[in-house]
């Protein structure tokens, strides 16, 4: 972030000038920060390298985070998160009194969809599953009863769901109601501490890149606080001295978010066969997921106003001490 000494006098000339041409003049410095920054940066490329990996690697870590949570999120609900409710008949129950149940439970508002098994086709169910077959033929006659397979209202909360599922064990014809409400409770208590655990994490780990870029500045700006003492004493205004500091933030910031996008990338990428094989698995229910498109340009831009803000306060204070 060299400033030129010569660059102030005819700085301090242009307040004279009309608004047009301050104008001009402001932004051909902006102009001439952000390159002049960015040319420092590279005449020194190990230590910039080492602090943009850094960052890199701090911002990364809250993506896989999200990545594995978002993924674990999906395999709960394919493994019976939004599972439906299995309501098991008494065996005196026929077909024309399973069918009237349906219909009185598909008049309730907290009821999608009501689906009726016979009996007939929980054995062939049951038949397709491995070790079943042969138990299956030495029996005499179909024990298994008329099964109504409930789906709740998709947006039915889990206390909805509970007290839909108690209603259901209180009817007469009704033998047994399985239902994973538990499970599904458990299953939200465990999301809700994972996408805390995420915010707390991306939030101390944004804290430290911010400090990583402030310790760099203000060891740039104290390597340098000679020729900001002549800058400040020929009339160079503090924003004027500031600038190039801060357009150096903008720099650790947006290249630090590249690189934990490239790295977050990398994860998804060396997750994808395992994933593909584990929703084969499951018949392609599962339906895991990468990290969505405006997360990963809305990184980058975070960082850069992260590394800004770290500069911006690191630059005030260390500026305020050298003059």
């Amino acid at each position: 972030m060299n400033v030129p000494v010569e660059t102030v006098p005819m700085t301090a000339s242009r307040k004279r000038t009309a608004p047009t041409s301050r104008f001009a003049s402001w932004r051909e410095h902006h102009g001439w920060s952000a390159g002049s920054s960015l040319k420092r940066l590279a005449q020194r490329p190990f230590g910039t390298l080492l602090t943009v990996a850094v960052m890199g690697l701090a911002l990364a870590l809250p993506l896989a985070f999200y990545l594995l949570l978002g993924n674990v999120q999906q395999l709960g609900r394919a493994l019976g998160q939004d599972q439906t409710i299995n309501v098991f008949l008494q065996n005196d129950q026929v077909a024309q009194q399973a069918q009237l149940l349906a219909t009185q439970l598909r008049g309730r508002s907290d009821v999608a969809t009501v689906t009726v098994k016979s009996p007939q086709q929980g054995l062939d169910e049951l038949a397709k599953l491995q070790g079943f077959s042969g138990a299956l033929d030495a029996l005499d006659a179909n024990p298994l009863p008329y099964v109504l397979v409930i789906a709740p209202r998709a947006d039915l909360d889990a206390p909805g769901v509970a007290r839909m599922s108690a209603d259901l064990r209180d009817l007469r014809s009704v033998a047994l109601v399985q239902d994973s409400g538990q499970w599904r409770a458990r299953m939200d208590a465990m999301l809700g501490v994972g996408n805390r655990i995420v915010l707390v994490l991306a939030a101390l780990l944004a804290l430290a890149a911010l400090l990583v870029v402030g310790n760099t500045v203000r060891m740039d700006i104290a390597s340098r606080s000679e020729e900001i003492s002549v800058l400040v004493l020929v009339g160079a205004s503090g924003a004027f001295v500031r600038r190039p500091y801060l357009y150096a933030g903008i720099w650790y910031g947006l290249f630090s978010g590249v690189l934990a996008v490239l790295l977050a990338l990398a994860i998804e990428f060396s997750l994808a066969a395992p994933i593909t094989r584990l929703n084969a698995a499951y018949a392609g229910k599962l339906q895991l997921g990468g990290l969505p498109p405006w997360l990963l340009v809305a990184v980058p831009l975070a960082a850069a106003v992260l590394g800004w803000l770290g500069a911006r306060l690191v630059s005030a204070w260390q500026l305020r001490r050298a003059a």
